[in-house]
């Protein structure tokens, strides 16, 4: 009879601590956040695309939406003829648009021509490991 009184203890003991952590870790995760790496400004398109679709399908559950541009091409980020709609659309959708501040470095980018909607990173590769660590899904295209 004991047996049975400390097993069924135990198991509704486990069974509320589990349910109990479940719900911290859904009240500390209320928002789906986002972020994606990607090298080339044209895929800036469909990323802003997808953003608003999630923010349409999600509605209050929609977070953070970034998107970090490193590597070689990231001096395109300086010309307005291929940057500036991007921005725009990125506004709108609520997509915050950062740029590497390593590849700037290499590339030799001057950071006063980032444009002032632009988040500069010092690193956007450990800042995209950061903001994983903070439960944002990712993608690196």
């Amino acid at each position: 009879m004991k047996k049975i009184f400390f097993t069924s203890a135990l198991l509704l003991f486990t069974f509320f601590t589990s349910a109990h952590m479940q719900a911290q870790h859904s009240q500390k995760n209320e928002k789906n956040n986002y972020v994606v790496l990607t090298k080339k400004i044209p895929q800036l398109q469909p990323i802003i695309l997808t953003a608003e679709a999630l923010k349409a399908e999600e509605g209050k559950d929609f977070g953070n939406f970034e998107v970090i541009i490193c590597g070689q091409n990231i001096g395109d980020i300086t010309d307005s003829e291929k940057i500036n709609k991007f921005i725009e659309k990125a506004k709108k959708a609520g997509v915050q648009i950062v740029a590497c501040g390593f590849s700037l470095d290499k590339f030799k980018i001057d950071r006063a021509s980032v444009p002032d909607d632009i988040k500069i990173v010092e690193n956007g590769i450990l800042y995209n490991f950061q903001l994983q660590k903070q439960d944002y899904k990712n993608l690196s295209l």
